[in-house]
């Protein structure tokens, strides 16, 4: 009768640990104070901003605050998230405040369907992971490789104005030893590379290095950020601008070599022979960041550790 009353008290002790150290699910409020809306200054980076720092598991809630009949959030795949495209949504919520549960790991991708307001950047990616302990680093890259700029699209005029690059670049980790492949017709357009000064207000007319035959492949040689732009008339206030953010070094004495990839020595040749010096501000294309260890503790984890303890009690 004894060992019965233990073993109720015991199993009643376990089952108080197990619902108190289940995983805590955490109400993500989208933009904060903002909320849901085309973020100040038609910011392309707000939400992504946002995003970058919260750690996002299955079963958190993200909260959309907008004003019904104003604003809408729709989730969509990644294929129409990056062009803004609303026709076909996964689901589409019209009233807010919005509570849209995350129910599996892997990536999320919302826009507002309203005007412009997506272009304008009005849109959320995140990453939901389903482990709430520490997140282990990930490897960090040795080799240098190749990038062409804008993957298809190349180096033109983008559609979508400046946000088609800066959603290129934003997912990447750039180290020194890197290529960047930039694809235009010759004749038509250049690559110039140029201060964040001259980025952020278009100014060509002084530009650092300037390449003119393509493809332009442009080594990645020191860390900081890197600027680049058209000089042909109007293409960078249009949109024809990348600003990434390099990273650490490399190891490999040369770049992965794959048919029609490798850059050949010489294939655009700068006109000055002057390195680029270095720019200030905040890097504005980042890698993505890594999650914090987080302290939530499962459940299940600690059934384990109680488990040994319970057998001894009883024995």
């Amino acid at each position: 009768m004894a060992r019965m009353i233990r073993l109720a008290i015991l199993a009643f002790a376990l089952f108080g640990a197990l619902a108190q150290t289940t995983v805590a699910v955490t109400t993500h409020v989208v933009g904060d104070s903002t909320g849901w809306v085309v973020p100040p200054s038609d910011d392309p980076l707000f939400y992504a901003g946002w995003a970058a720092k919260q750690t996002f598991f299955i079963g958190d809630i993200l909260l959309f605050n907008f004003s019904t009949g104003s604003q809408d959030v729709a989730r969509v795949s990644k294929e129409a998230f990056f062009p803004c495209n609303s026709t076909n949504p996964i689901f589409l919520e019209k009233t807010g405040p919005a509570k849209i549960t995350l129910n599996s790991t892997g990536e999320f991708y919302f826009i507002g369907t309203f005007d412009n307001n997506c272009f304008r950047g009005q849109k959320l990616a995140i990453n939901v992971t389903t482990s709430p302990g520490p997140t282990p680093s990930p490897t960090p890259r040795t080799k240098p490789e190749n990038f062409t700029v804008g993957d298809r699209l190349g180096w033109v005029v983008p559609p979508l104005g400046e946000i088609a690059y800066i959603t290129w670049a934003y997912d990447k980790t750039f180290i020194v030893g890197d290529h960047l492949v930039f694809n235009f017709y010759n004749e038509t357009d250049d690559v110039a590379v140029v201060s964040k000064e001259a980025y952020d207000s278009c100014n060509t007319s002084t530009p650092m290095e300037l390449y003119n035959s393509s493809p332009a492949v442009i080594k990645l040689t020191r860390t900081g950020e890197h600027y680049f732009t058209s000089t042909y008339d109007y293409r960078c206030d249009l949109g024809q601008k990348l600003a990434i953010n390099v990273t650490g070094s490399s190891t490999g004495a040369t770049p992965p070599s794959s048919p029609g990839s490798s850059p050949s020595p010489g294939t655009a040749k700068p006109p000055s022979s002057q390195a680029p010096g270095p720019s200030t501000g905040s890097p504005v294309a980042p890698g993505p960041s890594n999650a914090a260890p987080n302290s939530r503790i499962s459940g299940g984890y600690m059934f384990i550790v109680l488990l040994p303890m319970a057998m001894g009690f009883l024995h």
